[in-house]
């Protein structure tokens, strides 16, 4: 058997990017002292929802596939040799010519919060028809974005229809969210989703709806208070880990490959939920999506230490 048709852990379908990190000593404004500053550390890292969520996944043991399109500038070698080296299979890497994904990322570094500014060319697309059905089906665990939705839901049937899990990592609402969730086994929100998709203010709520309307595990990352998620009729809110938070570039696609992880070991909803926190909490405390990539021992030990973050569990205002 090749390695192209090999049985993987976990598939990932769609993004990845090259980060232009800069790391500030406030955040950026229009007016006052701020409206200048000079730029305390940069640096180019690679990055991308799903391709971060893979390295993730590789570093904690797994057997770990990307699927993308990359470009064929410096850029695009940098991601592919980047992910080769932390041991994620790039087979069923697309490279056609254009530019790479590129994000310029500016850092505050009081907080540890960011803004994201990204741009995309068209040609980087990828299409349903370039989908490796036969390793989608061999997983354990697909993996998909909302970037190429379309690809995304394709890829998720495909899979779900032989019997394999499928995660999400849905950040937006599109005309197609709804066929996305519904496509899943697993949907995982950045927090305003839900409220967004059902009109709903209330975050449990609306995940309740959600997972009566679609009938799939739902759950929402909430940054500093940890993650929520209904599985069937359990609600499970597990609290966020308490660290020094550098950077938190990456935390949301770190959280999902520790998620997938626990899916992989057939975990608790709770237990995958506290083990991506973990992950999560760790991957801040360093500048970049994947330089900030755990290992195993780093998301045991704040495990171990058991320190929550203060406001686990308030209410955002």
């Amino acid at each position: 058997m090749t390695a192209s048709y090999a049985r993987w852990d976990v598939d990932g379908i769609a993004a990845n990017s090259v980060d232009f990190v800069n790391l500030l000593p406030g955040y950026p404004q229009p007016f006052g002292s701020f409206a200048k500053m000079q730029i305390r550390d940069r640096r180019v890292l690679c990055g991308g929802q799903t391709a971060t969520a893979m390295c993730t996944c590789a570093s904690l043991g797994l057997r770990s596939k990307y699927v993308g399109v990359t470009g064929t500038d410096e850029n695009g070698r940098r991601i592919r040799h980047e992910l080769t080296q932390r041991q994620v299979d790039t087979t069923d890497c697309i490279i056609r010519d254009g530019e790479n994904q590129f994000a310029v990322i500016l850092v505050d570094e009081t907080t540890g919060d960011r803004i994201v500014l990204w741009d995309r060319d068209a040609r980087l697309k990828l299409r349903e028809r370039e989908l490796p059905t036969e390793t989608l089906v061999a997983a354990r665990v697909v993996h998909v974005d909302d970037v190429d939705v379309d690809a995304a839901i394709r890829a998720a049937r495909v899979a779900r229809g032989a019997g394999v899990l499928v995660t999400s990592d849905i950040d937006r609402i599109t005309p197609q969210t709804e066929a996305l969730v519904g496509a899943v086994t697993h949907a995982i929100f950045a927090e305003h989703v839900p409220s967004q998709l059902t009109g709903t203010p209330d975050l449990e709520q609306a995940l309740r709806q959600l997972r009566d309307r679609h009938g799939v595990v739902v759950c929402a990352t909430l940054g500093d208070r940890g993650a929520m998620a209904f599985d069937g009729d359990r609600l499970c809110c597990e609290p966020a880990f308490q660290v020094h938070a550098l950077d938190t570039t990456g935390a949301g696609d770190v959280f999902r490959g520790g998620f997938i992880y626990g899916l992989v070991q057939a975990w608790p909803i709770d237990r995958a939920l506290r083990f991506a926190n973990a992950a999560a909490a760790v991957s801040c405390t360093r500048l970049g999506a994947l330089n900030g990539v755990p290992t195993m021992d780093e998301v045991q030990q704040l495990m171990a230490a058991g320190v929550v973050h203060p406001q686990a569990g308030e209410p955002q205002a």
